[in-house]
């Protein structure tokens, strides 16, 4: 028994020393699962239902602060560590079922971990009572730094007499409490809070906000008691030097805790993308991915939610150019690259190309890179990382680099080339998984140093072998036809051996935007007396009603003997939804936001508090079209015939199952019954 003791300890402890900071040799892709004020996108249950698409592409996926904040927020107003799961992207269920649905596809997810401040809900000093397995987690007055905002703390708690926390560690920010990370309470908590996240909700690691709050030795204080095996803080510096500080200051016992954004390299590309400066990208100190000592920790991007592009008056830092070709170059380096969610909607198609290719060559957060332009100039550079199974070449800028002959060319667009090293023997796709409208044409490439290497292909999803699939040639073409699911799996012929197989799965959808009508219960009439009715609308993109207070609704309609009135929308994609706020014409007496309508549903105004509350009242009216009722008022005159599917979605046929509604002149229903 004392030999298997000590046997064991020797196993375990290397493995619990891998689990500090963020392992080595990592080859994962880490989403920024959000953007500002995301609260469509970045649902649980819209994230969930991803869960197969963005398994193939990333192995971290960064959520929002997961707790209740007291109101709509993105989440770095924090309140609520243990009771309180309500947050603006759904509820505690949908919460764990999308964190146990990317679990078992392989996937973690992070937390965004917000303790350098925390909001008050009961006057200055008042923080949340929480229990949680029977301990009682609080806060007080003394677990605030006490020079918080400015002093503005310290006179607070002189007026009510009571007392503060030490002073600060780091930068003090005026908004919330800071919370003093010397406290004993304090530390209590966020090592509970922390174990919380991981072992109960199934979080995977931490993404630690605003860490020039308080001092390193905190975070390395914090993931040593939690033991997350991934780890990394906002660090937010464009300074190298500075940001490597950070990370050695989070070590324990001479092991670092913790990652780092990779601010400097963040700030290098964006340069050298909003100027097409690629020469930018040569010489020392321009990222921590760069750096030998501390490439494992850093964690690579290009844009978050801090620098992007909001509106107007709120422009930030983004990269306003080049966004393709940045990202290119972000993963054809070592460190974790962390893709930001508008870049992964908006550029999907390259960017799942840009980590295939990353994938085929194996390159970790610990690959070897280095420039290959002998004289770059303003317009052009190239760089190569080795990885564990080929090299990425990245050529910057214009065409002027001349891709050497052992690289095959693979991916391209503005100015950028992404090629895979020859000795990398891999089939390439030119098309990415993924869904497709109409029919799609895949170019087949054979990335290998036998010239002659034939490829082989499967559209069954069976293997290909030399006995087994359609034998083409290098360059070929298939053609993806069939509407549904079809597997392609193909690899490189050379002789009778089939090697570097690769599997994309297609989705051919016949989606055709179709109109729903949204009703809204007369508002006119006692007890809200509204003078006026208008939809204020909004997309992702746009604001189908056009600018606030949106447009003013004339068009009534009578459903079942209640006057409703109503607009009609066109839904254009899939995952399309619109989004309203019904008011009178002004910013006073208008309703709570009504959000991801993508259905012909009908809404109530009830009771009205700080902004009136809106009740989904579709159930009631929708199946009245659904019952076979009887005719009514027969000497009006039929003007049209209407077809619905069963989720109250206009059809242009009657098709399958829908329901058909006849539609006298006046807008009232004639009948309603179901076709079969």
């Amino acid at each position: 028994m004392k030999k298997f003791l000590i046997s064991s300890l020797v196993v375990m402890l290397p493995l619990l020393s891998l689990a500090q900071g963020w392992p080595s040799k990592y080859d994962g892709v880490m989403l920024q699962g959000f953007y500002w004020d995301s609260f469509n996108e970045s649902r649980w249950a819209k994230l969930e239902s991803q869960a197969d698409e963005l398994a193939e592409f990333f192995k971290l996926v960064w959520v929002p602060q997961s707790g209740n904040c007291g109101g709509t927020s993105m989440g770095y107003d924090d309140l609520y560590w243990f009771n309180n799961y309500s947050s603006s992207f759904g509820n505690e269920t949908q919460l764990r079922s999308m964190i146990n649905t990317f679990k078992s596809k392989g996937v973690g997810t992070i937390a965004d971990v917000v303790i350098n401040h925390r909001k008050s809900n009961n006057g200055w000093f008042g923080f949340p009572t929480e229990v949680y397995k029977g301990i009682t987690y609080t806060m007080s007055s003394t677990d605030v730094c006490s020079n918080d905002d400015g002093g503005k703390a310290l006179a607070e708690a002189n007026r009510l007499g009571v007392q503060l926390g030490s002073s600060d560690t780091g930068e003090d920010w005026d908004g919330m409490r800071d919370l003093d990370h010397k406290s004993q309470n304090v530390q209590k908590c966020v090592k509970a809070y922390l174990g919380f996240l991981l072992k109960d909700l199934g979080y995977a690691g931490f993404r630690y906000d605003m860490t020039k709050g308080y001092a390193a030795s905190y975070t390395g204080m914090y993931n040593k008691d939690a033991a997350p095996e991934f780890s990394v803080g906002e660090y937010w510096d464009g300074y190298l030097p500075s940001v490597k500080n950070w990370i050695d200051g989070t070590k324990v016992d001479g092991e670092v805790q913790s990652a780092a954004f990779d601010f400097p390299f963040r700030y290098t590309i964006r340069d050298a993308a909003n100027n097409n400066r690629w020469s930018n990208m040569a010489g020392s100190g321009k990222g921590l991915c760069l750096e030998n000592n501390y490439k494992r920790y850093a964690v690579t991007f290009v844009e978050n939610h801090d620098t992007q592009y909001r509106d107007a008056n709120n422009q930030n830092d983004p990269i306003r150019s080049n966004i393709e070709a940045a990202n290119a170059f972000l993963l054809a380096m070592p460190g974790t690259p962390c893709i930001f969610l508008k870049h992964w909607i908006d550029y999907k198609e390259s960017i799942k190309q840009m980590i295939y290719v990353r994938q085929l060559a194996g390159i970790t957060n610990t690959s070897t890179t280095n420039n290959m332009s002998n004289s770059p100039t303003n317009n052009y550079y190239a760089q190569r990382t080795v990885g564990e199974r080929g090299s990425v070449l990245a050529a910057m800028g214009s065409t002027a680099y001349n891709i050497p002959a052992t690289y095959v060319e693979v991916v391209s667009g503005t100015n950028y080339r992404l090629a895979l090293s020859k000795s990398t023997e891999t089939a390439w796709a030119s098309k990415p998984s993924g869904e497709y409208n109409g029919t799609v044409d895949v170019k087949l490439t054979a990335v290998s140093q036998t010239e002659d290497a034939r490829l082989v292909y499967t559209l069954d999803g069976s293997e290909p072998t030399a006995s087994n699939g359609t034998k083409v040639a290098n360059g070929s073409s298939v053609t993806i036809s069939n509407i549904g699911k079809t597997t392609l799996k193909v690899g490189l012929l050379i002789g009778n051996a089939v090697s570097g197989v690769i599997t994309r799965n297609y989705v051919l959808d016949s989606f055709e935007p179709y109109e729903i009508k949204v009703f809204l219960k007369d508002p006119t009439v006692a007890p809200n007396n509204w003078l006026k009715v208008n939809f204020f609308s909004w997309d992702e993109t746009s604001s189908p009603n056009g600018g606030w207070p949106g447009e003013t609704i004339t068009q009534t309609m009578t459903v079942n003997g209640v006057k409703f009135y109503y607009d009609t929308y066109t839904i254009k994609s899939k995952d399309y939804y619109v989004n309203f706020v019904f008011n009178q014409g002004s910013s006073s007496g208008q309703t709570e936001d009504v959000t991801y309508v993508n259905k012909t549903s009908f809404f109530e105004i009830a009771t009205q508090t700080n902004k009136y509350q809106v009740n989904d009242v579709t159930d009631i009216y929708l199946p009245y079209l659904t019952d076979g009722v009887d005719e009514i008022n027969s000497n009006k005159q039929v003007a049209n015939v209407r077809y619905y599917n069963l989720m109250g979605q206009e059809m242009k046929d009657a098709d399958g199952l829908t329901i058909v509604v006849t539609t006298y002149a006046d807008g009232t229903i004639s009948s309603a019954k179901v076709l079969k």
